[in-house]
Protein backbone atom coordinates (compact mmCIF):
# COMPACT_ATOMS: atom_id res chain seq x y z
CA UNK A 1 0.00 0.00 0.00
CA UNK A 2 1.29 3.45 -0.88
CA UNK A 3 -0.32 6.26 1.13
CA UNK A 4 -0.16 9.69 -0.53
CA UNK A 5 0.72 7.96 -3.80
CA UNK A 6 0.73 11.19 -5.84
CA UNK A 7 1.02 10.23 -9.50
CA UNK A 8 1.12 6.51 -8.65
CA UNK A 9 4.50 5.86 -10.31
CA UNK A 10 5.90 3.95 -7.30
CA UNK A 11 2.86 1.65 -7.21
CA UNK A 12 2.88 1.13 -10.99
CA UNK A 13 6.62 0.34 -11.17
CA UNK A 14 6.41 -1.97 -8.13
CA UNK A 15 3.47 -3.85 -9.65
CA UNK A 16 5.32 -4.29 -12.94
CA UNK A 17 8.37 -5.67 -11.14
CA UNK A 18 6.34 -7.97 -8.86
CA UNK A 19 3.38 -9.33 -10.83
CA UNK A 20 2.48 -11.83 -8.08
CA UNK A 21 1.86 -9.09 -5.51
CA UNK A 22 -1.15 -6.77 -5.36
CA UNK A 23 -0.54 -3.02 -4.90
CA UNK A 24 -2.87 -0.29 -3.71
CA UNK A 25 -2.13 3.42 -4.19
CA UNK A 26 -4.16 5.84 -2.07
CA UNK A 27 -4.36 9.60 -2.39
CA UNK A 28 -6.97 12.21 -1.56
CA UNK A 29 -6.18 14.05 -4.82
CA UNK A 30 -7.17 12.20 -8.00
CA UNK A 31 -5.77 14.66 -10.51
CA UNK A 32 -2.19 13.31 -10.54
CA UNK A 33 -3.53 9.75 -10.85
CA UNK A 34 -5.60 10.27 -14.00
CA UNK A 35 -3.02 9.12 -16.56
CA UNK A 36 -1.72 6.11 -14.68
CA UNK A 37 -5.24 5.02 -13.70
CA UNK A 38 -6.13 4.84 -17.37
CA UNK A 39 -2.89 3.05 -18.19
CA UNK A 40 -3.48 0.13 -15.80
CA UNK A 41 -6.72 -0.74 -17.62
CA UNK A 42 -5.03 -1.20 -20.98
CA UNK A 43 -4.07 -4.55 -22.43
CA UNK A 44 -0.96 -5.99 -20.72
CA UNK A 45 1.20 -5.46 -23.83
CA UNK A 46 0.25 -1.75 -23.70
CA UNK A 47 1.22 -1.31 -20.03
CA UNK A 48 -1.94 -2.60 -18.39
CA UNK A 49 -1.70 -4.28 -15.00
CA UNK A 50 -4.22 -6.39 -13.14
CA UNK A 51 -2.40 -6.25 -9.79
CA UNK A 52 -2.98 -2.54 -9.08
CA UNK A 53 -5.80 -0.56 -7.52
CA UNK A 54 -5.86 3.20 -7.03
CA UNK A 55 -8.21 4.70 -4.46
CA UNK A 56 -9.17 8.32 -4.01
CA UNK A 57 -9.64 8.70 -0.26
CA UNK A 58 -8.30 10.22 2.89
CA UNK A 59 -6.70 7.63 5.13
CA UNK A 60 -9.31 8.15 7.84
CA UNK A 61 -12.06 7.33 5.31
CA UNK A 62 -10.75 3.98 4.11
CA UNK A 63 -13.25 1.11 4.28
CA UNK A 64 -13.07 -1.63 6.91
CA UNK A 65 -12.49 -4.14 4.08
CA UNK A 66 -8.87 -2.92 4.01
CA UNK A 67 -8.28 -3.72 7.69
CA UNK A 68 -5.24 -5.97 8.05
CA UNK A 69 -4.55 -6.42 4.33
CA UNK A 70 -1.22 -4.59 4.02
CA UNK A 71 2.05 -6.41 4.53
CA UNK A 72 3.86 -3.17 3.62
CA UNK A 73 2.82 0.47 3.77
CA UNK A 74 4.94 3.10 2.09
CA UNK A 75 4.71 6.83 2.68
CA UNK A 76 7.23 8.50 0.38
CA UNK A 77 7.75 12.25 0.42
CA UNK A 78 4.52 13.12 2.25
CA UNK A 79 3.20 16.66 1.99
CA UNK A 80 0.50 18.71 3.64
CA UNK A 81 -1.46 17.11 6.45
CA UNK A 82 0.14 13.71 5.82
CA UNK A 83 3.61 15.21 6.36
CA UNK A 84 2.36 16.89 9.52
CA UNK A 85 0.85 13.68 10.85
CA UNK A 86 3.80 11.33 10.25
CA UNK A 87 6.31 13.96 11.41
CA UNK A 88 4.52 14.60 14.69
CA UNK A 89 3.28 11.08 15.40
CA UNK A 90 -0.37 12.14 15.24
CA UNK A 91 -2.26 9.36 17.10
CA UNK A 92 -5.38 9.21 14.90
CA UNK A 93 -3.39 8.76 11.68
CA UNK A 94 -1.11 6.19 13.29
CA UNK A 95 -4.09 4.14 14.49
CA UNK A 96 -5.56 4.27 10.97
CA UNK A 97 -2.26 3.08 9.50
CA UNK A 98 -2.06 0.26 12.06
CA UNK A 99 -5.57 -0.97 11.28
CA UNK A 100 -4.54 -1.46 7.64
CA UNK A 101 -1.55 -3.59 8.62
CA UNK A 102 -1.29 -7.34 8.95
CA UNK A 103 0.76 -8.49 11.93
CA UNK A 104 4.47 -7.89 11.32
CA UNK A 105 3.74 -5.54 8.39
CA UNK A 106 6.37 -2.94 7.61
CA UNK A 107 5.71 0.80 7.53
CA UNK A 108 8.28 2.82 5.59
CA UNK A 109 8.27 6.62 5.88
CA UNK A 110 10.61 8.72 3.74
CA UNK A 111 10.67 12.47 4.31
CA UNK A 112 12.48 14.69 1.84
CA UNK A 113 11.39 18.15 2.97
CA UNK A 114 13.94 20.92 3.34
CA UNK A 115 13.82 23.24 6.37
CA UNK A 116 14.71 26.30 4.25
CA UNK A 117 12.97 25.68 0.93
CA UNK A 118 9.84 24.28 2.56
CA UNK A 119 9.70 26.70 5.51
CA UNK A 120 6.29 28.12 4.53
CA UNK A 121 4.64 24.68 4.50
CA UNK A 122 6.33 23.64 7.74
CA UNK A 123 5.13 26.85 9.38
CA UNK A 124 1.60 26.33 8.04
CA UNK A 125 1.59 22.81 9.49
CA UNK A 126 3.17 24.08 12.72
CA UNK A 127 5.83 21.37 12.66
CA UNK A 128 9.59 21.04 12.64
CA UNK A 129 11.24 18.52 10.41
CA UNK A 130 12.08 15.40 12.35
CA UNK A 131 15.66 14.24 12.70
CA UNK A 132 17.13 10.91 13.74
CA UNK A 133 17.20 12.13 17.34
CA UNK A 134 13.52 13.20 17.26
CA UNK A 135 12.60 9.87 15.70
CA UNK A 136 14.21 8.22 18.73
CA UNK A 137 12.94 10.59 21.39
CA UNK A 138 9.49 11.69 20.15
CA UNK A 139 8.27 9.54 17.30
CA UNK A 140 9.28 6.10 18.59
CA UNK A 141 7.00 6.39 21.67
CA UNK A 142 4.11 7.80 19.60
CA UNK A 143 4.40 5.05 17.00
CA UNK A 144 4.74 2.42 19.76
CA UNK A 145 1.50 3.64 21.35
CA UNK A 146 -0.24 2.97 18.02
CA UNK A 147 1.23 -0.53 17.64
CA UNK A 148 4.46 0.07 15.69
CA UNK A 149 8.07 -0.53 16.70
CA UNK A 150 10.61 1.59 14.81
CA UNK A 151 13.31 -0.86 13.77
CA UNK A 152 15.49 1.29 11.51
CA UNK A 153 16.04 4.99 10.89
CA UNK A 154 18.60 7.22 9.25
CA UNK A 155 19.45 10.17 7.03
CA UNK A 156 21.21 10.36 3.69
CA UNK A 157 22.04 12.86 0.95
CA UNK A 158 20.67 12.47 -2.61
CA UNK A 159 23.76 10.63 -3.89
CA UNK A 160 23.10 7.91 -1.33
CA UNK A 161 19.32 7.69 -1.80
CA UNK A 162 17.98 4.28 -2.66
CA UNK A 163 16.60 3.91 -6.17
CA UNK A 164 13.13 5.22 -5.33
CA UNK A 165 10.72 4.96 -8.24
CA UNK A 166 8.77 8.12 -7.47
CA UNK A 167 8.46 11.34 -9.41
CA UNK A 168 9.29 13.38 -6.31
CA UNK A 169 12.48 11.40 -5.67
CA UNK A 170 13.61 12.13 -9.22
CA UNK A 171 12.90 15.86 -8.85
CA UNK A 172 14.37 16.26 -5.39
CA UNK A 173 17.48 14.20 -6.09
CA UNK A 174 18.81 17.12 -8.18
CA UNK A 175 19.32 19.23 -5.03
CA UNK A 176 22.62 18.01 -3.51
CA UNK A 177 21.96 19.67 -0.15
CA UNK A 178 18.51 18.19 0.46
CA UNK A 179 18.72 15.30 2.88
CA UNK A 180 16.33 12.43 3.26
CA UNK A 181 15.10 11.11 6.60
CA UNK A 182 13.65 7.63 6.68
CA UNK A 183 12.36 5.26 9.27
CA UNK A 184 10.92 1.80 9.10
CA UNK A 185 8.52 0.41 11.68
CA UNK A 186 7.06 -3.04 12.20
CA UNK A 187 3.42 -3.53 13.20
CA UNK A 188 3.23 -5.34 16.55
Amino acid sequence: MDIGTGDGLFVYQSARLNPRKFYIGIDANTRPLEKISEKIHRKPNKGGLSNVLFLQAAIEDLPAELNGVADEIHIHFPWGSLLGAVSSGEPTLLRELRRLCANDALLEVIIGADANRDATELERLNISLPSVSTVDSLLAPAYAAAGFAIIERGECLPDDWPDLQTSWAKRLRNNPTRSLLYFIARAK
